[in-house]
């Protein structure tokens, strides 16, 4: 058992990516491994992986094991041909090439991911029953301190101006990381409470599960 404080986090937005690259079909292993040529990948790059396997399409996930033309996508476990049907898993990917420190953040809070049901009874039953069917959107807010000058601002700033996909890293002491991918809306006036910190919203609305890995 172990217990962590958020003291000391940093948090980063990308905001630069190399070109898109074609990703020619990825195993059924644990962890699944990629077939790109050319894609000049070192180990422990970050990549935002589009693929025909939905569950690891539009998420960013970290390189190991690059060779010549192929590399692994650390924690995607596709073993399974009936989540991740052979010979469908191609698409692209692009690298994460910079990321602008999202600095004086106050808080954050989160909504959504809880798991939905689909509510049935029988005729002859006296009681419903639930069935889970998927969950709900998912998204993170982030109030940092009001202050436009600083290049964590200006990027939020930017990236909901352009309305692109943008990931963001979270990285914590311990040495684990939480990768999010989705798009950015930030709004720009703050809170005004007398005695307190005026703050300003981030909000990410997120495309797909964020993934965590512990080292």
């Amino acid at each position: 058992m172990a217990v962590s404080l958020p003291n000391g986090v940093i948090m980063s937005l990308a905001t630069a990516y190399g070109v898109s690259k074609t990703i020619t079909g990825i195993t059924n292993a644990n962890p699944g491994v990629a077939s790109s040529a050319a894609h000049g990948l070192a180990n422990g790059a970050l990549i935002e992986v589009k693929s025909g396997w939905q569950k690891l399409n539009e998420r960013i996930l970290r390189v190991a094991d690059s060779a010549a033309g192929t590399f692994a996508l650390e924690g995607a476990n596709t073993l399974s041909p009936i989540q991740f049907p052979a010979g469908t898993g191609n698409g692209s990917f692009r690298e994460i090439t910079s990321f602008t420190q999202i600095t004086q953040v106050l808080e954050t809070s989160t909504s959504g991911g809880e798991m939905q049901f689909a509510t049935f009874s029988f005729m002859e039953n006296d009681f419903e029953s639930q069935i889970p069917t998927q969950a709900s959107a998912q998204s993170l807010a982030i109030t940092i301190a009001d202050d436009p000058t600083l290049a964590g601002y200006k990027a939020l700033q930017a990236a909901a101006e352009q309305r692109e996909v943008r990931a963001l890293r979270i990285a914590f002491p311990n040495g684990s990381v939480l990768l999010y991918n989705g798009y950015v809306s930030f709004n720009e006036t703050p809170s005004m409470t007398k005695g307190e910190v005026m703050g300003v919203q981030a909000t990410f609305s997120l495309l797909s599960r964020p993934v965590r890995y512990a080292v």
